[in-house]
């Protein structure tokens, strides 16, 4: 007779209430349901929660296969924004996320969805944010909530808050970071087509020009500086590459990322660090020369400002360790 333990697979639950924004209720599907682990099985189980079988999306209704108790089983409890902030929020969902939380769910919410949170009193001596237009309104009524309307999303450990629309997938993408690796997360930032760089302290309120009317895309560009971030480039160096001149090189880069062309490629090698930290043993120092960077004391600079954390925490956080999961999820007993 032999017993093995199996880890559960991460449960992901997101609340499909009436008037719920169809944006911020798909982001999560999406971005939990195809990422994927190294060897290809999925990384999480997500589970649509609703009150009753049909939900008021504005636009269509929808019927979600998995009712609010569910959220008690989840380790991940994702609250999509409200489309009409005047309408009350459902008592019965409320308490449905406050217990969740209380026994042990993490719990994050997206865009006007901070209002759901705000009632439950979770984020009452936290900061959160939600999206910036609503940003008057939680401080005005929740003030014990330190609201922060600046900002992409908030971090507190089991309870996060984000912006709105595309502030959604960044804080997706840092939870998958967060459970899986960088690795993951890039993978899963590929196929939503999202630019894994943007951290939570980031502004929320940028204004990108249209696309250049040619439709050129700089797509074949940035493969090029992920192949070569490791490489000591110039913006000259990068510019003849593209075969613009660094002034045009600039404006397009900011048209289509939002950041230049420098901070793109500082933003590559940190990734690629983040990935080396994970699977290697090499040093620090060793990173640092690898990735690009001129020296360690530079590498850590730049890590810790991107990341939030020093590699060697990041290393310790991430390196072979398996994700985390809520105690009862942990593990189930097979005898054979």
């Amino acid at each position: 007779m032999s017993i093995c333990y199996i880890l559960a697979m991460h449960v992901v639950a997101i609340l499909a209430h009436d008037g719920v924004v169809p944006f911020d209720l798909a982001t999560p599907c999406e971005v939990f349901g195809r990422a994927r682990l190294a060897d290809g099985q999925p990384a999480y189980e997500v589970r649509v929660c609703a009150e009753s079988d049909d939900v008021d999306a504005g636009s269509f209704r929808l019927s979600a296969p998995w009712r609010l108790r569910s959220l008690l089983r989840a380790d991940t409890v994702i609250v999509p924004g409200l489309a009409d902030l005047a309408v009350p929020v459902s008592a019965r969902a409320v308490r449905a996320v406050r217990l969740a939380a209380a026994a042990g769910a993490r719990v994050a919410s997206i865009c006007t969805g901070a209002f759901i949170l705000a009632e439950t009193g979770l984020l009452d001596g936290f900061r959160a944010t939600t999206h910036w237009l609503a940003a008057a309104e939680p401080a005005r009524r929740y003030p014990a909530i330190d609201v922060d309307p600046e900002v992409l999303y908030v971090d507190n450990g089991d309870i996060l808050t984000s912006a709105g629309a595309a502030a959604g997938l960044d804080l997706c993408l840092h939870l998958v970071r967060r459970d899986h690796g960088a690795r993951v997360a890039a993978d899963a930032a590929r196929i939503a087509v999202m630019p894994l760089e943007r951290g939570g302290g980031q502004a929320q309120f940028i204004v990108h020009e249209d696309p250049s009317p040619d439709g050129a895309s700089l797509e074949p560009l940035l493969r090029w500086l992920e192949r070569n971030a490791h490489r000591d480039l110039s913006l000259d160096d990068i510019a003849h590459r593209a075969a613009m001149s660094p002034r045009t090189l600039n404006r397009r880069f900011r048209d289509q990322t939002g950041t230049t062309p420098l901070q793109w490629l500082l933003r590559a090698r940190t990734r690629r660090a983040q990935h080396l930290l994970e699977t290697t043993a090499h040093s620090i120092e060793q990173i640092a020369g690898k990735v690009g960077f001129g020296s360690a004391a530079a590498f850590r600079a730049r890590f810790q400002r991107v990341v939030g954390i020093s590699p060697r925490a990041y290393r310790h956080a991430f390196r072979g360790a398996a994700p985390q999961r809520r105690k009862r999820n942990k593990a189930a007993l097979c005898r054979g």
